[in-house]
């Protein structure tokens, strides 16, 4: 029995979240800040609004740039802020 939830404990840990979003600035050694739209019901009005989250993601090779769509991943917290990791550029 511990076998198979210590199994699916693992696999669960082994999903990060991936998000997709345009990078809002570059100016930072080897960070960079995506902003990430969400559609969501106005609580009141149940309208549908865009809420932005910025994200603060960690770029090694200072590829993407500012306007680029790319594709960030979560991972251990790197700094005070950065708690994703650039995966790739979608569109330059």
């Amino acid at each position: 029995m511990s076998d198979i939830s210590a199994t699916n404990a693992a696999d669960d840990r082994g999903r990060r979240k991936t998000r997709v979003g345009v990078v809002l600035s570059d100016k930072m050694d080897k960070t960079i800040v995506v902003g990430v739209v969400r559609r969501v019901p106005h609580p009141k009005f149940h309208k549908i609004v865009k809420k932005t989250t910025k994200l603060y993601a960690e770029d090694e090779k200072s590829e993407a740039k500012t306007g680029d769509r790319v594709r960030v991943t979560e991972c251990r917290p790197l700094s005070k802020l950065k708690r994703w990791r650039l995966v790739e550029v979608l569109k330059h």
